[in-house]
């Protein structure tokens, strides 16, 4: 079975350590870590900022047997100050967390793939590893533009975080990601959306952060694409519902999450 991990996007409302929580209580084996919200020149989410914070963070996933996948997210534009990244290196892996989730807007892949060298080699320095999440509509899109690209990079400890709508949205395949090799994946994000979308890029942000849905909800090939993964890849959840957040409460939508991916794990 896939280990489980409740990422913040699914649950933006609940404080980190309630998180842990409701994480815990579902039967989530891990969680995701907001600490940026995308660059290191914007404001550092409370996690980042606040050392007690973080304290009673790292006591309550002691308690609930809960550890940290991964922390996001670094976000390597031309003008990223590469260097403002520490903060949030150190905060990871004082959390404990394995991966630190990078994406990239460059139309000079050369210059991104060696910025990314040296966020890997920083990040190394903390025994973090850099999952790179490609985007449809930024300038790595698909899942085969991220493994050109990490090839680029050239360092052990990158690889990708594919997330399921960017990959549905790009117009990836299962033959598509069976064809990488498949110790690139360290995780993936699982969610659904819907069949019929939007093709602009507002339509597409929109649904990445605030709409999706339950897997089985929607019309992304899941069964497909978990079937060209690695067995037994750490699931990451993460399914912002804000329409459905107005009327159900974040643990409801939790179980409600949890018991999906279930169902689509036990009908492989």
């Amino acid at each position: 079975m896939n280990p489980l991990s409740l990422s913040y996007y699914t649950v933006p409302e609940l404080s980190p350590p309630d998180m842990v929580t409701v994480a815990a209580d579902q039967g989530c084996a891990h969680v995701g870590l907001r600490l940026l919200g995308g660059q290191p020149d914007g404001d550092p989410m409370p996690l980042l900022a606040d050392p007690a914070l973080r304290r009673e963070m790292k006591r309550c996933m002691a308690d609930r047997g809960v550890t940290a996948l991964d922390a996001n997210t670094a976000r390597v534009l031309p003008h990223t100050d590469l260097d403002a990244f520490r903060p949030f290196l150190e905060a990871a892996a004082e959390l404990g967390a394995r991966h630190v989730l990078a994406t990239g807007d460059d139309p000079d892949g050369g210059r991104l793939a060696a910025r990314l060298g040296r966020l890997c080699d920083d990040a190394a320095g903390f025994g973090l590893t850099v999952q790179f999440e490609f985007v449809s509509w930024m300038s790595v899109p698909s899942a085969a533009a991220a493994a050109r690209l990490i090839g680029r990079v050239g360092r052990p400890n990158i690889g990708i975080a594919l997330d399921a709508l960017h990959y549905d949205r790009s117009g990836g395949t299962p033959a598509e990601v069976a064809a990488i090799p498949p110790g690139l994946f360290a995780y993936m994000h699982l969610c659904d959306a819907p069949r019929d979308h939007g093709t602009d890029r507002d339509s597409l942000l929109h649904t990445a952060v605030k709409e999706r849905l339950f897997p089985g909800d929607g019309g992304i090939d899941l069964a497909g694409l978990l079937r060209a993964l690695p067995p037994g890849l750490p699931l990451a959840i993460e399914i912002p519902t804000a329409t459905l957040a107005r009327t159900m409460d974040a643990p409801a939508r939790v179980a409600r999450a949890v018991a999906a991916t279930r169902r689509l794990l036990a009908a492989l």
